[in-house]
């Protein structure tokens, strides 16, 4: 992470200068005492570079003068548009134009004003998320190739409680960083076993931390997720994560859970994938990354709530021993589930977690993360997760956040006709609906059956886990999307209060399905796992890229028992 600082604003002895600024500010008071202090280079370059303020607007000013090597100029808009967002798209910028600088001062002024402590904080959180890097196998690059910025002076009229709002925001960064490492690690190194090891690390943070092996989740009757990893070498596990930060301990008080789906590589089993894109199924357990950020977020920055965490980590992979398209697997909840397509994958581990995160520990409600579909990227492309929610008002909470925070969240529906779609003729349903249409919905419908009757949300996020590009504060790769969602959710919602039992909530309003769409063979109604269904490229119990055809694969279980797990 850059080594981040706050100071009154002086100007530097060396290294770069960021100066942020709105359109209002031009030919300003802010303007004029930077222009005084570099000999006039300031209002020339604004000039010569016809720089506006607008925003996402920048432009480079080299050798300015005073012993900088250069300013950067970055514009934010109108100013009664300013809010967190702009701040940290500014400190992003900023790193971005950077270049080989190796130091840099931002002065934080044109936003603070109005922000207190807290822009300054923001702008530096941008600078950190977007100077991420993940670089570990980078044996041959060059020096002069490598970014150089190892720290960053903020400039700000409050540097001592600008400081005291960047330590949340450092907590929330580790909790990001923490996730993007997880899912940009290749498959033969992060495997299910691996994974868990890392999360044991947690307890540094004062996390308890228990890991359930192979003979763990047999005793415990985990046949649907244990039918995930039967055709793979590597054995599962399932890890379980408490942060206990309020000090309430009323009786009918509950924590809260978050739930991943940890599949660490998807073959798709028996129906395995197309080869092309299948590279990126290594990222098909960033579910469980977000998961296990998110803890690490809330336990850094000592966060008074209860909190429970469980990710389910699989390798699916196709062998003599995988699990075969018609077999029939009992779930930790006694549900018996025909297993229709063996790369529907990622809703046969969620089932037995959720059942048992459910039984275990009665949570106020709960929240389940997974690159689950690519019908959720044919709907929704890479701007938003899908939302699937049984509780109106849990929905709008992440909703809410998720704009707070920049990752956004499309509320989708569920219903009895999408329901039907998944009846089996030989068990109790099956693991994908009857047809291309409403692939997400009838995954969502699937997983909402464990759930049993808990306040319960379901986010898809296979088209916004991974970026092919850069963004303000996400440099191309594992986004983390949802660490810091979730985080505000329960810093806006859920801290330092009890939260009380509920009655099981009312169903979510909502119109009966118009058109069902079981019958449908049209090749512009796209789903997953299904006999029509020719995914273009592989995708997480059906996803990977925009283009193509959702088609979710499944396998078989073997049956469980019950018993304490290892430590």
């Amino acid at each position: 992470m850059l080594d981040i600082a706050f100071a009154k604003p002086t100007l530097p002895e060396s290294g770069a200068l960021v100066l942020p600024l709105t359109e209002d500010d031009l030919g300003g008071s802010l303007v004029a005492e930077w222009d005084r202090l570099l000999g006039g280079h300031v209002a020339r370059g604004i000039s010569a570079a016809e720089f506006k303020g607008r925003k996402g607007q920048s432009a480079t000013l080299y050798a300015p003068g005073g012993g900088l090597s250069r300013l950067v100029l970055v514009g934010l808009g109108k100013r009664d548009a300013l809010d967190a967002t702009a701040a940290e798209a500014a400190g992003g910028a900023a790193v971005a134009a950077l270049g080989k600088e190796s130091l840099a001062a931002i002065d934080a002024r044109a936003l603070s004003n109005g922000g207190g402590a807290a822009m300054p904080a923001d702008i530096a959180l941008g600078a950190v998320l977007r100077a991420w890097r993940f670089d570990r196998y980078r044996t041959t690059e060059k020096p002069e190739d490598k970014p150089r910025l190892t720290g960053v002076k903020v400039l700000c009229e409050d540097p001592a409680a600008a400081k005291a709002e960047w330590a949340s925001r450092r907590a929330v960064a580790e909790g990001v960083f923490l996730t993007r490492e997880l899912v940009s690690e290749p498959a033969n190194i992060l495997n299910p076993p691996e994974f868990a090891d890392r999360l044991r690390k947690l307890e540094k943070l004062g996390v308890e931390v228990e890991v359930f092996g192979q003979k763990d989740l047999e005793k415990l009757g985990f046949g649907s997720m244990l039918c995930v990893s039967q055709g793979s070498a590597q054995p599962p596990r399932m890890v379980v994560m408490r942060w206990n930060g309020s000090d309430q301990k009323k009786k009918d008080s509950k924590p809260i859970a978050f739930i991943g789906k940890g599949v660490t590589f998807d073959t798709g089993g028996i129906s395995i994938k197309p080869a092309g894109g299948m590279e990126d199924m290594k990222w098909d357990m960033a579910g469980a990354g977000v998961v296990s950020g998110l803890m690490a977020a809330l336990a850094g920055r000592k966060a008074k709530v209860d909190v429970v965490g469980l990710v389910g980590l699989v390798e699916n992979m196709p062998s003599g021993t995988a699990t075969r398209p018609g077999d029939v697997v009992t779930s930790y909840s006694g549900q018996t589930i025909e297993v229709i397509n063996t790369d529907a994958e990622g809703r046969l581990v969620l089932a037995d977690v959720l059942s048992y995160c459910k039984k275990r520990f009665d949570p106020a409600f709960m929240v389940n993360l997974a690159t689950l579909t690519g019908a959720i990227i044919v709907a929704l492309g890479n701007e938003h997760a899908g939302l699937f929610s049984n509780d109106d008002g849990l929905a709008q909470r992440i909703q809410d956040a998720g704009k707070a925070v920049g990752e956004l969240a499309w509320r989708m529906p569920l219903g009895d006709a999408y329901d039907r779609q998944i009846r089996s003729d030989i068990a109790d349903m099956k693991n994908v609906g009857g047809g291309r249409a409403g692939g997400s919905i009838t995954a969502a419908q699937f997983i909402q059956r464990f759930v049993d009757g808990c306040p319960w949300a379901h986010l898809d996020i296979a088209g916004v886990a991974w970026s092919g590009k850069d963004s303000a504060t996400v440099p191309k790769g594992a986004t983390a999307w949802g660490v810091r969602l979730l985080d505000r959710m329960v810093a806006d919602h859920h801290e330092g209060r009890a939260v009380a039992a509920q009655p099981a909530p009312e169903p979510a309003e909502e119109p009966a399905a118009l058109v069902t769409g079981a019958d449908s063979a049209s090749p512009a109604t796209l789903s997953e796992g299904t006999p029509a269904s020719e995914p273009l490229v592989p995708t997480p119990d059906a996803v990977t890229r925009p283009a193509e055809a959702a088609a979710p694969v499944p396998r078989a279980p073997r049956r469980p028992a019950t018993r304490r797990p290892r430590r």
